[in-house]
């Protein structure tokens, strides 16, 4: 299992509404894209500010209030997160976002969700701006880089000094000490950031994942397209496309894990797209599938994809795979001695009559593979005969900078083995993945839209696929991600 860099939601209410009830349903639901830390930033006057560690909490009754009192103010941003940056041994909370930054009598509430390749670079540029104690982070450096910026040369003059100069992927929102609502995203839109409104117009807000939008009410008016600028004032809604890539570079693992089946992304629901992955896998491996008596899917990204190859092949799906839905505890935040047991707690087995039987598992990628080998190893002790594990995520052998926690060659299964190898590593007795051109069709997108650096090792931006020929030759020396490691930026 992995973690992805955050989901974000923003509000301004034009009717004098108080935002924090948009604000908390609206990462309630994206709740899974971060649960390392949480954060709400409100502007009434002054900013107001409340973050704390672990998932958003469901609250009710007096705690509500308290905090929907306290959280005062018509305009806020908020922030769920999972760190790709920062030193493990700093506090969650000395990252949890949203920050507050500030130069001279700027000062800007912000969050992000994404990762800076060339964060090092910038940090020597702001060489004696930022605070001493402070630790490595990207969202310390971006904020900072972004406020000096905005003090200087205004703020859609920083931001577009922010998207030229700024290497990564990161869809930004930010809030001013005068109550501005802004945000932007990269010029190669690798991460999303979709925008919504109420029927009347008095709401505009925007959110990482339309979910955010769906549970307020809020009908989704489009996504802030790479390199554009969004800013909300009290007044109006400006929006400005600041710079303009030849290409875009949307994370194709969206499809595959992150985003919410019932969420909206580039024109297609996930779940439509998931389920296209599974008839593309019974298309494909028809030969298997002609052996298998059963089809299994990994809880829960991949039942929309095990859906698409039983309709596709006719094959009897049988959902006895079951995750503890409060067994809250992420396996790709923790080390990976603890990594094998969080699974094996996570995941439950009913008696599904698999003595002898010949079952294909789906899931929706393998990374590390110790998720997949912990459930291979119970499926095979409840009496399964022959384990085919179908893939909807093509083969990862190049890890990611631009916000998804495999940073690393050696932590890839796919790098370090073939098909056939893996197979044998998490004991199933084939492995059988998406081919590439499968996938992106069933995304209805073009190659040239999507970044599939982790697949293919061409990475969208140039610091980038330089950092991945140094890690490459480095991959057994040393298991720092790359992009925290001074000596590549300095010699």
């Amino acid at each position: 299992m992995l973690g992805e860099k955050c989901g974000l939601f923003g509000a301004r209410c034009f009717n004098d509404k108080c935002v924090f009830d948009l604000l908390y349903w609206g990462l309630i639901a994206q709740n899974h894209r971060g649960h390392e830390s949480y954060g709400f930033l409100t502007y009434a006057k002054s900013f107001r500010r409340h973050v704390n560690v672990g998932l958003v909490p469901q609250i009710s009754g007096r705690r509500y209030s308290r905090w929907r009192n306290f959280l005062q103010g018509d305009v806020g941003i908020a922030h769920v997160r999972y760190g790709t940056s920062g030193e493990r041994g700093f506090s969650k909370l000395d990252y949890a976002q949203p920050l507050i930054a500030s130069q001279d009598d700027e000062k800007i509430g912000f969050a992000f969700n994404g990762n800076i390749v060339n964060a090092y670079e910038l940090r020597n540029r702001l060489i004696g701006k930022l605070e001493k104690n402070k630790s490595f982070c990207d969202s310390l450096i971006f904020s900072k880089y972004l406020v000096n910026n905005i003090s200087s040369n205004g703020l859609m003059d920083a931001i577009e000094d922010c998207m030229k100069n700024i290497e990564g992927a990161f869809s930004v929102l930010g809030l001013r000490n005068n109550g501005d609502l802004f945000a932007f995203r990269d010029p190669l839109g690798i991460r999303p950031l979709s925008m919504g409104e109420s029927k009347d117009g008095m709401i505009k807000a925007l959110s990482s994942e339309t979910v955010g939008l769906n549970i307020n009410g809020l009908e989704f008016t489009g996504d802030v397209k790479p390199g554009e600028a969004v800013v909300i004032t009290k007044d109006d809604v400006k929006r400005e496309r600041l710079v303009k890539s030849e290409r875009t570079a949307f994370c194709a693992f969206e499809y595959a894990y992150f985003a919410r089946p019932d969420s909206f992304l580039n024109g297609k629901y996930v779940y439509s797209v998931r389920e296209e992955f599974g008839r593309n896998l019974g298309k494909r491996f028809k030969d298997i599938v002609e052996k298998a008596d059963v089809i299994l899917s990994m809880p829960e990204t991949a039942e929309d994809a095990a859906y698409g190859l039983h309709e596709e092949t006719g094959l009897k799906w049988e959902r006895i795979l079951r995750r503890h839905r409060y067994v809250t505890r992420r396996a790709f935040i923790l080390e990976p001695d603890e990594r094998v047991s969080t699974v094996d707690r996570k995941i439950n087995i009913m008696d599904g009559n698999l003595n002898g039987k010949r079952v294909i598992i789906v899931d929706d990628s393998i990374v590390r593979g110790d998720t997949t080998r912990t459930v291979v190893s119970k499926i095979r002790k409840a009496g399964a005969e022959k384990i085919y594990v179908f893939v909807t995520f093509p083969r990862i052998t190049h890890p990611c900078f631009y916000g998804i926690d495999m940073a690393t060659f050696d932590e890839l299964i796919g790098f370090r083995f073939n098909e056939e190898e893996i197979a044998k590593q998490i004991g199933a007795d084939g492995v059988f993945y998406q081919p590439l051109e499968d996938y992106i069709r069933a995304t209805g997108m073009s190659a040239n839209e999507l970044c599939t650096a982790c697949i293919t090792g061409e990475y969208p931006t140039e610091t980038a696929q330089k950092m991945a020929e140094a890690a490459r030759i480095s991959a057994k020396k040393d298991q720092r991600r790359i992009y925290e490691r001074p000596e590549f930026f300095d010699g």
